[in-house]
């Protein structure tokens, strides 16, 4: 379930709540079986750049104890598995930058911070940079 809400003209809120009975492989975004999300965006009206936004976001997400086991015991999934385990929810703050280049045209940059990478205590924190670049036609 995703969220998203205008507080004022150029500050909003979103949201997304995640379930699954960790009994199917997902080939989605990320592996997995629980995820609550929570941020907030503000748009550049107020240093003149309208069609750009600024936000964060706070991610915890978490795997059942069937989908722990299998990993535990040398299980892979899709991007995870290394043979070892030591569960721990992945906890991610996330911020972006989305600026308007020219008519359809965007350029992102995300900062993800995130402890216990791939639900292992035995694994980072660990950040990571990302650019992207989007066209609306």
């Amino acid at each position: 379930m995703n969220f998203e809400q205008a507080i004022t003209a150029q500050v909003g809120v979103f949201g997304r709540l995640g379930w699954s009975d960790g009994r199917n492989e997902s080939f989605a975004y990320t592996e997995d079986d629980r995820t609550v999300e929570a941020g907030g965006f503000a748009t550049g009206n107020s240093w003149r750049r309208r069609h750009d936004r600024v936000g964060v976001a706070f991610v915890a997400n978490g795997i059942v104890a069937a989908h722990q086991e299998y990993l535990a015991l040398g299980g892979l999934g899709f991007v995870l598995g290394d043979g070892a385990l030591t569960y721990g929810r992945e906890k991610i703050v996330e911020s972006f930058y989305t600026a308007h280049l020219w008519r359809g045209f965007y350029a992102s940059y995300d900062f993800q911070h995130a402890a216990n990478p791939g639900y292992n205590q035995a694994r980072g924190p660990v950040s990571v940079s990302a650019f992207r670049f989007h066209t609306d036609f």
